[in-house]
């Protein structure tokens, strides 16, 4: 596969089909890998991959951290994976494009919207995270592996990491950075080197800004309310998926449009062909 580097760090990436280009931002939480387009959950079941490229270049990659894409230890917040994904739309030459973000990837697409508006002709936010649950099992997540550097140190996180091809998302004791210490041996020595204070704060810190509310993380609202950016929302229904999470979206993007229609209705049949509706209205 192609790769760009972006702001220092590589990119993994795919482009699938032709046509206006979609900027899609992978569900999966913190292991948000181009594959979960095709291999996660209810994004399995709709299938958006089989038939978005038959009018759209979908262009799918491994959210920074994640997959093949690299990553850099540091504070990362919602403008980082703005950064990624703006970096890999100027390496392709493209002004412009339509945003997908699933999950978690909801979050650095309406970032991306509020930051870049003259770059982004319009947003699908598919089962957006949020609610209480979500902020709860987030904190937790970095807690679990905050206590395994205290008590292993960073060269037990690497030990850990290299032992299991689990993300952070399913073993919290790896890491955010447990992918780019399987695939770079320089980073991964590095990495068991550095301060470890020094790291601890990192990890204090960042669900701190990353997830700080009880509802969709991302851009203030009083930035949402300013975009005038044609949005498509569908709603998800379950303890990091709160349909509450999709209604505050509904709530602050005044161009929104709300799909109401319960998770278990969401088919291949009508998704992609919604989608697609959505989508040609408004390139």
């Amino acid at each position: 596969m192609p790769t760009a580097i972006v702001d220092g760090i590589r990119t993994n990436y795919e482009i699938i089909g032709d046509g206006p280009p979609i900027l899609m931002y992978s569900p999966g939480g913190f292991d948000a890998t181009l594959d979960k387009w095709s291999t996660l959950g209810v994004y399995a079941r709709i299938k958006l991959l089989d038939h978005l490229p038959r009018k759209y270049r979908c262009i799918i990659f491994d959210r920074r951290e994640t997959g093949q894409s690299g990553g850099r230890v540091e504070q990362i917040a919602w403008d980082d994976y703005v950064a990624q994904g703006k970096g890999l739309l100027d390496h392709l030459g493209l002004k412009s494009a339509h945003l997908i973000g699933g999950c978690m990837g909801c979050c650095p697409v309406t970032t991306f919207g509020v930051k870049y508006p003259e770059s982004v002709m319009s947003m699908i936010l598919y089962w957006p995270v949020g609610g209480a649950g979500y902020r709860i099992k987030g904190h937790g997540r970095f807690a679990t592996h905050l206590k395994l550097v205290q008590q292993e140190g960073l060269s037990g996180v690497v030990d850990l990491a290299l032992s299991t091809d689990a993300g952070f998302g399913k073993d919290p004791r790896v890491g955010p950075w447990a992918s780019v210490i399987r695939s770079d041996p320089e980073f991964a020595s590095a990495f068991a080197t550095m301060d470890t204070e020094k790291y601890q704060r990192i990890i204090v810190d960042m669900p701190r800004t990353l997830i700080d509310r009880d509802t969709v993380p991302g851009a203030e609202p009083e930035d949402l309310m300013r975009l005038d950016i044609p949005v498509l929302i569908v709603p998800g229904k379950d303890a990091v998926h709160a349909t509450s999470a999709a209604r505050y979206l509904e709530e602050c993007l005044p161009n929104a449009e709300y799909w109401d229609l319960l998770p278990d209705e969401q088919t291949e049949d009508n998704v992609p062909a919604g989608i697609i509706e959505f989508l040609d209205r408004n390139t």
